[in-house]
């Protein structure tokens, strides 16, 4: 691996760290951090120190250091998470990310800027460090030279711990300090002695500098539990080897301690009794180095059965990073593959060779199924788009003196990564609008009857081919008569022109528009919502907007599942073939209707149509039997007239040239097996516009069926 693919690896890993950092610390702005929070911020904290220092990132490492010392004196019971302590923390992660992003960007030299940045930030974490004595005393007890064995009766503290350690050889790769887990001891006690095994180091020629090959016999006292001291070697726990011997323990558990290891038992013994942990009784040379008197069948297991010491665990790795380039190379190829397979297929049948024919229809189930393997390795959960506004929530509350909580649902919901990266800003704004607009200040909720915390959720789950994403809150609504004055002035909508909810609440997206009484850094100069809908609907993406007066607003976000490749209804209109998404088809059916008439009655119910040859003025005459092709999309339902029904096939999306892109009704292109284009309709701009033209033809109606 090169120095590159190494900083990449180590960027990656850092922004990771970060986000679960963020999380933790999130967690516990409410109430009181839990172990669990604790423990997640100070393993990020200190896995990116011991990560920076590998790649000589001084810097990174200082910085770093301080804010792990501090977390450190939290874990060890001497500071109090408190609240102001969360937000510095919170800034310290945001420093911590800039500098991470500085390396992303090429410069491993520290910054001018982020070190004048991050100055009060040290000196805000110094204060908390040189204001808790009971750290200093610490930090001074492990720095402090070790009492020798002959003394260890004499040490205070409790009763004698003995700690066996084998390191795994990714202690050092993953960050870890093994000096850490010392000084984290001495603030459970007293290090009595510690004796430095060096048996697995290797001759210099086979030595790999990044391998960890340290052992360590401890011998500690100390009052704390069991749990307390297996604590200590949390973050290490899959990577390394460790007995913990109690104390009061009987000689038989010091012998099993040494009998796991064979071949360097003397060694074991002698060390034992440099840590003054071999009992008196067996002090004895010839008796320590015979045999075991003690008929223990398995020494291991008698060792794990009487210490509660826990086995190590195996942990495989079952996933790979594979760069994003790559993936949308694979994609584009596997995209080739489908127009020549269909290319293959036509020419077979044309050639009215069966035999080839077969093998066309087993190569394109094998070519359907490796597309949508390669399309599974794009799929992503949106949980950790979501997550990322946990943070956005709380600092624009914060800001806006607000008391408001984020809900997540449906965060296992899977769609395009490509998708999922778009979406991320159009998502941040209506959160954000979401917060300034929706959520009324507290005093307000009170006289309504509300709770004084305002709700705002996030929610995605999958329907009928798409993926929908709810943005929703529990404030005052969206006032439908405020809008439509507002509307009025500034000369969007005619005076005296009928609206429907729907129609009014939309006019939110118009450029420029804004019902704010001031202009602050979120909101009021009417940017932002025009945006928003523009990259919507650059993703195939449409948002509709359901408000109730008083009880809240829910925005709600449709796009498709993958902007690469999708299952495809061909139509056929004249000698154009046009390719309907399979997901929105619900049914076709026969067309019988008069030529006067836009709609068709469909059991019972009245069904709007467009004739596809009239929208997109086709030329030639009408086949004699027309199909009518029954869409749905986002609950709602409308007819295409085609003139033959071609069936089901995969379709490679290809976007519309700058010329075409503002088409109306066609979302993007595809090539057929024949070479030829077709293009792809874009159902829901079909819907609105046939729902728009027959909204006073949809009522139920008494007649026979289509």
């Amino acid at each position: 691996m090169s120095m590159e693919q190494a900083l990449q690896t180590f960027t990656a890993e850092c922004r990771e760290l970060l986000h679960e950092m963020e999380d933790a610390l999130l967690a516990g702005c409410k109430g009181k951090m839990s172990a669990d929070s604790i423990n997640a911020v100070f393993r990020a904290a200190h896995t990116i120190k011991g990560s920076a220092g590998l790649f000589g990132l001084d810097h990174i490492v200082g910085f770093t250091h301080v804010a792990e010392s501090v977390l450190d004196a939290v874990r060890a019971g001497q500071l109090d998470f408190t609240p102001s302590l969360v937000e510095l923390m919170l800034a310290c992660r945001d420093h911590m990310a800039h500098l991470v992003d500085a390396v992303a960007a090429g410069q491993l030299d520290e910054d001018p800027a982020l070190a004048v940045a991050g100055l009060p930030l040290r000196q805000r974490l110094s204060a908390y460090l040189d204001a808790d004595p009971a750290a200093t005393a610490a930090a001074a007890a492990a720095a402090a030279p070790a009492a020798p064995a002959t003394d260890i009766d004499v040490v205070p503290g409790g009763g004698h711990w003995h700690i066996s350690l084998r390191f795994g050889s990714e202690v050092l790769r993953n960050g870890m300090d093994p000096m850490s887990f010392l000084r984290y001891l001495a603030t459970l006690g007293a290090v009595a002695h510690v004796a430095p095994v060096l048996e697995a180091v290797p001759p210099l020629g086979e030595l790999d500098a990044e391998a960890c090959y340290l052992g360590l016999e401890i011998a500690l006292h100390s009052d704390a539990s069991r749990e307390a001291i297996e604590g200590a070697f949390e973050f290490v726990r899959d990577d390394c080897r460790l007995r913990i011997v109690a104390p009061g323990s009987t000689p038989a558990a010091y012998r099993a301690l040494a009998d796991e290891f064979p071949e360097q038992r003397a060694m074991m013994v002698a060390l034992l009794q440099e840590c003054g942990s071999w009992p008196a009784a067996d002090a004895q040379a010839p008796a320590v180095l015979a045999p075991c008197a003690d008929p223990v069948a398995d020494p291991a297991a008698n060792l794990d059965a009487a210490e509660g010491a826990r086995p190590r665990r195996s942990q495989e790795k079952n996933s790979v990073r594979v760069d994003a380039d790559k993936l949308d190379h694979l994609i584009n190829l596997v995209g080739e593959l489908i127009v020549a397979t269909a290319g293959a297929n036509l020419a077979a049948r044309r050639a009215q060779n069966v035999e080839l024919q077969e093998y066309g229809a087993t190569l394109n189930s094998l070519v359907e199924d490796v597309r949508n393997s390669a399309l599974q390795l794009r799929m992503v959960k949106i949980g950790s788009t979501f997550t990322r506004f946990k943070r956005v929530v709380h600092d624009v509350a914060r800001d806006l003196g607000k008391d408001i909580e984020l809900a997540i649902d449906g965060e296992d919901t899977e769609l395009d990564k490509t998708v999922v990266e778009k979406i991320a800003d159009p998502l941040t704004h209506l959160v954000r609008n979401a917060i300034d607009h929706g959520i009324e200040p507290a005093a307000l909720r009170r006289e309504r009857g509300k709770p004084e915390h305002g709700t705002i959720w996030l929610n995605a789950y999958h329907d009928s081919g798409t993926v929908v994403i709810e943005v929703g809150d529990d404030g005052g609504g969206l006032q439908r008569e405020r809008l439509l004055a507002k509307a009025i002035e500034r000369g969007i909508v005619e005076e005296g022109r009928h609206l429907s909810d729907a129609e009014v609440y939309a006019l939110i997206f118009e450029p420029g528009f804004s019902t704010a009484e001031q202009v602050t850094n979120l909101s009021g100069r009417g940017v932002g919502m025009d945006v928003v809908k523009r990259n919507i609907t650059a993703l195939r993406g449409t948002i509709q907007i359901d408000s109730t007066p008083g009880v809240g607003t829910t925005m709600r976000v449709r796009l498709p599942l993958t902007l690469a490749i999708i299952d495809g209804f061909q139509v056929a209109v004249g000698g154009s073939v046009f390719v309907v998404p399979l997901e929105m088809v619900e049914e076709c059916v026969e067309f019988r209707s008069d030529e006067t008439q836009d709609y068709a009655n469909l059991r019972g119910t009245v069904l709007p149509f467009i004739r596809l040859r009239e929208l997109f003025a086709l030329d030639g005459a009408a086949s004699s039997r027309q199909s009518l092709v029954v869409v749905r999309y986002a609950g709602q339902r409308a007819g295409l007239v085609v003139d033959g029904l071609l069936g089901e096939s995969q379709t490679v999306i290809k976007p519309l040239g700058k010329v075409f892109r503002h088409m109306r009704c066609i979302s993007g292109s595809s090539i057929l097996g024949s070479g030829d284009v077709a293009l792809i309709l874009d159902v829901p701009s079909l819907i609105h516009q046939a729902g728009a033209e027959n909204a006073r033809l949809a009522q139920p109606v008494e007649s026979a069926a289509a």
